[in-house]
């Protein structure tokens, strides 16, 4: 059975995002030993356009073969020109009430019943799902997480979007590895105890 991780940058104080969810200020904090353990652990949670940048276009996904997208996370790639910002999976999925069409024929879209159809999607055969974001899609998959990866940047925002919306609830969880790198980061990684 397949897993579905969120794995999400965030602030050291838990945001995602800013207050209306631009994350932009993210990448002032990526520094070359960063992108490297990216490039080397979570390929191909870099978008179409930055792996080729990086020289990794042709490697093959390590971890997740679907990406989870609510409409918003995936809103900008859209505005950019990138309608399957993840081509490189064989799965790509966005959430969305308002889209009826897909914008490009490698996305895929799920309305209604989303934790149902996201429990479909972990019974097939496969790598994992990444849930890619962001918090109203995590807020509604809350039980259906099976771990967190959480990047953690060394900058504090003091207010923004939070992981979820989930409100009070103690989900237990286990750690099951932390790397810490050279620039601040540090990605850890947490099972869900069910």
């Amino acid at each position: 059975m397949r897993k579905l991780t969120y794995f999400i940058a965030t602030t050291v104080d838990g945001f995602i995002g800013a207050p209306d969810g631009d994350g932009d200020f993210f990448y002032s904090h990526l520094d070359a030993e960063f992108v490297e353990h990216l490039k080397a652990e979570y390929p191909e949670t870099i978008a179409a356009q930055g792996r080729a940048q990086l020289g990794i276009a042709d490697t093959p996904p390590k971890r997740f073969d679907a990406v989870l997208m609510g409409r918003a996370t995936y809103e900008p790639g859209l505005k950019a020109g990138m309608a399957s910002p993840y081509g490189h999976l064989p799965e790509q999925y966005v959430v969305s009430r308002s889209l009826t069409t897909p914008p490009d024929p490698q996305v895929r879209l799920i309305s209604g019943d989303v934790a149902a159809r996201v429990r479909e999607l972990k019974a097939r055969d496969g790598l994992g799902i990444w849930l890619c974001g962001g918090a109203d899609l995590a807020t509604q998959l809350i039980d259906e997480i099976d771990e967190f990866v959480v990047k953690t940047y060394p900058v504090l925002a003091g207010t923004g979007m939070p992981m979820t919306r989930a409100g009070f609830g103690v989900r237990p969880l286990e750690l099951t590895g932390v790397t810490t790198l050279g620039g601040g980061q540090i990605v850890s990684a947490y099972a869900v105890r069910r």
